[in-house]
This record gives C-alpha cells, structure tokens and sequence, in this order.
C-alpha cells in the first residue's frame, strides 16, 4: 500500500508556467519583482533568493549573476565575494532564525545531484535539533514547519544588518 501526503503548496511547483532559459538568470534580470521571485539581496556580482522548496525553513541559496556551471570558470572574485556573503548568510540566519547550525554546499554536475545544474549556486540550509525525523528518514518526505511567506519576509526585513 502506498502512503499519500497531500501538499497543495507544491501545487505552484507542479503547475508553474516554465521559464524560458536558466531559472536563476531570469531571477537575476527581474530584481525588480523581489517578492514574487523572493529574492533577499542583490548587488553588482551575486544575488539571494529564497529556496522555493526548501530542506528545512529559510533555505536560500547565494548566486552569481554570471551565468555558468563550472565553479572553475568564475572569477576569483565573484567566488570570493559569495564567501563572504556566506559568512554573513550563516550569521543572519543563526540571530534571525536561532539556527543552530548551517549546512553549505554545491552540487555541481547532475551527476553531483544539482536540481538546476546550469547555474552554480550555493545553498545555506539552517538547521535544528531534531529537525529530522521519521517521516524524513524513512517516508522521504519533508515536513515544513512553518509558512514560507512569513519567513521571507522575517529575513527580508533584517537583510540590511547582514547584508552590505
């Protein structure tokens, strides 16, 4: 017998009119829909946006606008500047959301398990005890605690403390 867990909110996911080209480059020519896109923070060489189906609450991820999926081929200081934002990324998440730890990583390649393997980008997934449970080990499934809507907006409205 197969378990069901009914998930309307990943009806977007499923529905969702596709994007012409590379997801994260649309996000990155259309700043100006911060909101809809929920997109954290941008400057000149990076950009945040939230996770839409994130592993735990306040998943978002740090991108290049640079367009490219080899890690190898962008410039020293592109790659040096999301560091930074990394650093400030795991602070705000650990005062705003009283993360207490932080996963960091990339796939890169398919074959490494990236879901948008065209763009690099780099995923800051907050963590709690306990987070993981039965239904995560075991029914592969993942529970959100908490409405997606209001944790961007609680991260957005503290980005400028973090971000500079």
């Amino acid at each position: 017998m197969e378990d069901i867990l009914y998930a309307p909110w990943r009806d977007d996911y499923i529905n969702d009119l596709k994007v012409e080209g590379c997801t994260f480059c649309n996000i990155s020519k259309n700043k100006d829909k911060k909101d809809e896109l929920h997109i954290l923070y941008s400057d000149d060489k990076c950009f945040i946006v939230m996770n839409r189906y994130p592993y735990t609450p306040g998943h978002f991820m740090i991108i290049p606008h640079f367009h490219t999926s080899a890690l190898e081929e962008l410039d020293s200081e592109a790659w040096l500047h999301i560091c930074s934002l990394a650093q400030q990324g795991v602070k705000m998440l650990k005062e705003v959301l009283d993360a207490q730890g932080v996963n960091i990583g990339m796939n890169l390649g398919d074959a490494a398990g990236a879901g948008i393997s065209e763009h690099i980008h780099l995923h800051l997934v907050p963590r709690w005890p306990k987070d993981t449970n039965f239904i995560t080990s075991i029914g592969q499934t993942r529970v959100y605690s908490t409405d997606f809507e209001k944790i961007y907006k609680k991260l957005y409205s503290q980005k400028d403390r973090y971000f500079n």
